[in-house]
């Protein structure tokens, strides 16, 4: 059994800022492993909220350089390693956040780099594996040319975590056999502009790959008050998917999702 944990829902900066959604990232558990997905501000903060101890984390995962999937990747791993007493924990990801390229710095500084046991850069296609875990680098369009989203791979089902991206077809064949699937939706109806997934192109996605539950989350301020519930009803009710609108503290597992039952919330 694996549980998800959204330790924030933020999908823009004017989100995230005025914090009318938390920005920490999302914790994926199963059995003795533990993920840290995408840590962006607040991230240590919303942890100790919703009872995650973060020295038991045994991966950092981000997607893309955007300090709202980035921005607490260094103190994360602090926690994670005790300031580096403990040289454990692997970072993996985007290149440019954790070796950097030619014209950018690394968001992950050497002396973070030092205290964990391994760092991974991602590069497409690419396959990692973890004890009883295997991640897939997702293939997804950003203004991060080494961004990636992630397909985990677990003995009895498989997660995708579709980060910041346009649609492709390629990207919607990469997660074909999902069980759960998560996607970055920061725009209502068709808003996206072609630029950033939307309620549109999430349909298009969910319909193809059918997974058994589906989560939309990493709002911007449009789809707040378009109200991600009912954007995430209309998903529902189109592709006959289950369809859930994550909000800050959402707490869900893989053996629960028929029973589920969404509150009513839009633009906190």
């Amino acid at each position: 059994m694996a549980n998800v944990i959204f330790l924030g829902t933020a999908g823009s900066s004017p989100v995230a800022t005025k914090q009318f959604r938390a920005s920490g990232g999302i914790i994926v558990q199963f059995e003795d492993l533990q993920f840290h997905l995408d840590p962006g501000p607040g991230a240590l903060n919303k942890a100790k909220e919703y009872g995650i101890n973060p020295h038991h984390t045994t991966a950092v995962l981000v997607s893309n350089s955007n300090l709202i999937n980035c921005n607490d990747l260094n103190i994360v791993v602090e926690a994670m390693t005790h300031s580096g007493i403990e040289h454990r924990g692997i970072v993996i990801g985007s290149k440019t956040v954790i070796g950097g390229t030619e014209e950018k710095q690394p968001y992950f500084t050497r002396f973070h780099q030092n205290m964990v046991e391994k760092m991974i850069p991602l590069k497409e296609s690419h396959k990692v594996g973890i004890e009883l875990a295997q991640i897939n680098a997702l293939p997804v369009q950003h203004t991060d040319e080494h961004a990636c989203g992630f397909k985990f791979l677990f003995p009895k089902f498989t997660l995708s975590y579709i980060s910041d991206t346009k649609w492709s077809q390629e990207l919607m064949e990469s997660v074909t056999g999902s069980d759960i699937l998560i996607l970055n939706v920061p725009f209502p109806g068709g808003k996206g502009q072609g630029t950033q997934l939307d309620t549109e192109t999430a349909i298009k996605i969910i319909s193809h790959v059918r997974p058994r539950v589906a989560i939309i989350t990493h709002f911007g301020l449009e789809m707040l008050k378009a109200n991600p519930l009912q954007e995430a009803r209309e998903v529902q009710r189109i592709t006959g998917v289950q369809c859930i609108a994550a909000y800050d503290g959402l707490k869900i597992s893989s053996s629960g999702f028929g029973a589920y039952k969404a509150p009513v919330r839009g633009f906190d």
